[in-house]
């Protein structure tokens, strides 16, 4: 530690000016992260960057300081025209693979260039796109997408190209590499200057990774502030191995364990998080979903809700588990344990970030067995046991069960699993409304949680 504290610089020492240090001030950042005092001198030189970091280790400060550095570096170097200073419109772009992830980048972006008139303009599915043509009217010097609907924009909206473009940013860039995108990074990649920077981070390291850095990067230098795959030491990671049908008792006891924890339960389906919700509240936990199925606005105001500490629960799909930085969460629990070992990382990087503590708790059935083992191999470490007290548990099963029948009803009434996308609103309405109507428990204190030790 004390090795650490000895190369520990400040932002000014990295070469960041100084209306740029004040921002960060402002933000609570008082020193540099590991990733971003390794990659700034190389950005601030001009260098493309390939920057590997756990998440949670302030990335967004390693692309964005150095892109609003040259921005004003652009502005006071060039020749004033009639008095005035150029304005560069469309200078960067930052892709990301979720909505969720693209607002919160904006919003630091914003944060840091309050004082040098920054705009920032974000364009995501889910959201009205004459507001995004509107925004982008307004010549934005930073976007920040989704690459499906840059994409749209760049094909359709009329007057909008990215080709004074300086900066690219590829953010969890192994996500960008998905099915899902691939089509339209490619396409973007094609049409945006090759003359340009870019920087491009990720948690982990892929084949795909690797190939696009040989396709859009020159010279780069990459950072590695973590080893290949692992999760920061002040988390405290734990598994409990039970019966599938007494997990629900399990979470119930955590949960009822620890009534002021603010906490993420990961399940695998979008339904799965509905019912999960519904049967908490029911049970006198202020609980709220979060998944793919819901609408952008409904799942900003369950995200919003949360952030606020209106509820201490967010039950969510692997939709939360990349980039959101909610700073207050205290536990994540893999009620789930997921299929592809590299999202258990990303899940619990939600909780022990920017240096506070936190617990990740995995309930493991005998059908999940493969995949939590073959977690523990990525991490390169056996995770102890979580005690539990069975009799304890399982005194709690008769009215988990009777929550989960209300559950069931509950879905049942509102359409279960016939339900798409943004036919929930009104399901949604009533979890960020308070179970307006629904079961009397949703409004309980979190201490009555306590009820269930008698």
């Amino acid at each position: 530690m004390e090795e650490e504290n000895e190369v520990v610089k400040t932002f000014e020492e990295l070469g960041v000016r100084e209306e740029l240090v004040k921002a960060c001030e402002r933000l609570g950042w008082k020193n540099p992260t590991k990733i971003q005092t390794e990659a700034l001198p190389y950005a601030l030189e001009g260098k493309d960057v390939i920057g590997l970091a756990q998440t949670g280790s302030g990335k967004t400060g390693a692309f964005a300081l150095p892109i609003l550095q040259a921005l004003l570096q652009y502005v006071n170097d060039a020749e004033p025209k009639k008095g005035r200073r150029p304005d560069p419109a469309f200078f960067a772009c930052v892709l990301s693979p979720t909505r969720e992830l693209a607002i919160q980048i904006a919003e630091q972006f914003e944060a840091l260039g309050s004082d040098i008139s920054l705009r920032c303009a974000v364009l995501v599915g889910g959201i009205d796109r004459m507001q995004q043509t509107i925004a982008l009217g307004k010549r934005p010097h930073v976007i920040v997408a989704t690459p499906g609907r840059l994409w749209d924009h760049m094909s359709d909206t009329k007057g909008f190209s990215l080709k004074t473009l300086k900066y690219l940013v590829l953010d969890e860039a192994d996500r960008l590499l998905n099915e899902d995108f691939e089509k339209s990074l490619n396409q973007i990649l094609e049409e945006i200057p090759r003359d340009r920077k870019t920087y491009l981070f990720s948690a982990t390291m892929t084949k795909k990774v690797r190939k696009l850095q040989r396709a859009c990067l020159r010279n780069p230098v990459k950072i590695e502030a973590a080893s290949k795959y692992s999760t920061v030491d002040t988390l405290k990671q734990q598994y409990r191995f039970v019966p599938a049908k007494y997990k629900d008792c399990y979470l119930v006891y955590i949960l009822t364990e620890m009534p002021d924890s603010t906490s993420m339960i990961f399940t695998r389906t979008c339904d799965g998080t509905r019912f999960m919700a519904l049967m908490l509240r029911s049970l006198g936990f202020r609980a709220i979903p979060i998944s793919g199925q819901m609408t952008q606005s409904k799942r900003l105001g369950a995200l919003n809700k949360f952030k606020a500490g209106e509820c201490n629960i967010l039950v969510c799909t692997d939709v939360a588990s990349r980039g959101l930085d909610i700073p207050s969460v205290d536990m994540v629990i893999n009620y789930d344990i997921p299929t592809n070992s590299k999202d258990y990382i990303h899940r619990v990087g939600r909780t022990a970030r920017a240096g506070r503590s936190g617990v990740g708790i995995s309930l493991v059935n005998q059908y999940e067995l493969e995949w939590y083992l073959q977690i523990e191999k990525l991490i390169g470490k056996k995770l102890p046991e979580y005690p539990a007290e069975e009799d304890e548990v399982l005194s709690l099963l008769e009215r988990v069960s009777e929550a989960k029948k209300l559950s069931a009803m509950n879905m049942k009434e509102s359409g279960g699993r016939k339900k798409r996308r943004g036919e929930d609103d009104e399901e949604s309405e009533r979890f960020l409304d308070g179970n307006k109507g629904g079961n009397k428990g949703g409004n309980r204190d979190k201490k009555s949680s306590k009820k269930f030790k008698r």
